[in-house]
């Protein structure tokens, strides 16, 4: 069963807008590149820049908790390393988030954006070599778009498939059959994985990432449907290799016996 890879997304900031790629080189052991590079405390999250570990995600601005998050519509500048944000009624910001300064502003202009539906006080957290992921083990995630289209049939409405914020988007796979892999590799395109485990969804996925609005039960949607919360899998990448949409992503070899 041989998929295509239909889109890659990463999200520098931890909550933030995704942004499409055109390619990306994963490399074995590594997390996808770019991704999670930053997260913004809502509140004291006990994070340690000089002793990073893995801190929840409800430690920070995230969909789950508060969906005003995507009403900022964010990118990162490859060229000059600023990071912009723009929303309705607080304008726009551009800020290295490599400076001390920078990472401020970002703070400041998010502060004035989220109003009291954030904690605070906020604060854009880094730590070299660190990744803001779910799951401290959750290197890549990809999500089957043939699974999102049979949860849009069971319900009777579109699902966008960026409410479940994942580095890469396959089509050709069988719906639901990605749950049945952990433990098993598979090519995505020049690279190697093995799957890690489906991912379990969240309050996240109830956020519309286009209009900021809590509109959607999905993770009650995937229970009454299908018995799971599962919609995704994480992989980690055993062998690198160049990846781009149109590439091949092909499922594991059937199990014998």
């Amino acid at each position: 069963m041989s998929g295509q890879i239909a889109a890659l997304y990463r999200h520098p900031v931890k909550g933030f807008t995704p942004e499409r790629l055109s390619r990306a080189e994963l490399s074995a052991g590594a997390p996808f590149p770019g991704d999670r590079l930053y997260a913004v405390e809502n509140g004291p999250s006990g994070f340690d820049p000089t002793a990073p570990a893995f801190t929840p995600k409800q430690k920070f601005t995230v969909l789950a908790a508060i969906p005003a998050v995507a009403k900022a519509r964010t990118r990162l500048d490859e060229a000059t390393g600023l990071f912009h944000a723009e929303a309705a009624g607080v304008g726009a910001v551009s800020a290295d988030l490599t400076d001390e300064a920078g990472r401020a502003a970002l703070a400041e202009w998010l502060t004035r954006l989220l109003g009291e539906a954030a904690a605070g006080p906020l604060k854009v957290v880094h730590a070299e070599g660190h990744r803001f992921m779910d799951h401290p083990r959750g290197d890549v995630s990809i999500v089957n778009l043939a699974s999102v289209r049979d949860l849009e049939q069971k319900i009777g409405r579109p699902i966008d498939p960026l409410r479940f914020r994942a580095n890469i988007y396959v089509d050709g796979w069988a719906p639901w059959a990605e749950n049945q892999w952990t433990g098993r590799e598979l090519m995505v395109g020049w690279a190697r994985a093995r799957v890690f485990k489906p991912i379990v969804r969240c309050a996240a996925t109830h956020v519309d990432p286009q209009t900021a609005e809590r509109d959607l039960d999905v993770v009650k949607a995937l229970y009454d449907n299908y018995g799971h919360m599962f919609c995704g899998i994480y992989v980690h990448v055993v062998a690198g290799g160049s990846v781009s949409p149109g590439d091949a992503c092909t499922a594991p070899a059937a199990k014998e016996g």
